[in-house]
């Protein structure tokens, strides 16, 4: 098992793909456990096109986002091959979430994630995103792992 997975590894294990696909590198992956996620916030990155013109900012539930998307690339590089064959995992819902800082374009936001617990095929994980050692956004929240259809 690697302890970091590429871009081009991720495209593997998760449905998303451009310009939804928000994170670039897992890395420090502790099997099932945790790990870290890059996101490259740039200024021609749609989700802040117009969010706000003249001061962008990326938007809080692309954060949100982007931490569903890294406990999904921890959850489905974690899991035996086989179990997670025509699988999904899909975000349950977001029990809390702050925006501590601003995420301005063209810089680069950290996420640590955690898996907090697991029971079947429900998992719940907690997250914080940071800029430049910044914390910038936390959250707890919950995700399945469904059947593709």
């Amino acid at each position: 098992m690697t302890n970091s997975l590429s871009k081009k590894q991720i495209i593997e294990l998760l449905p998303h793909r451009e310009p939804m696909l928000l994170i670039e590198e897992l890395y420090d992956i502790k099997k099932l456990f945790s790990a870290t996620a890059i996101v490259n916030v740039k200024k021609d990155s749609f989700f802040v096109n117009g969010h706000f013109p003249g001061q962008p900012v990326m938007p809080g539930v692309f954060i949100v986002e982007s931490f569903g998307q890294a406990a999904a690339a921890l959850t489905a590089h974690g899991l035996d091959k086989s179990t997670y064959e025509n699988k999904l995992v899909f975000l349950m819902g977001v029990e809390k979430a702050r925006f501590r800082n601003p995420v301005i374009p063209d810089c680069k936001l950290i996420l640590k994630i955690e898996a907090i617990r697991s029971h079947g095929r429900v998992w719940k994980y907690k997250g914080e995103a940071f800029v430049d050692d910044k914390k910038m956004a936390d959250a707890v929240w919950s995700a399945t792992i469904v059947d593709k259809k």
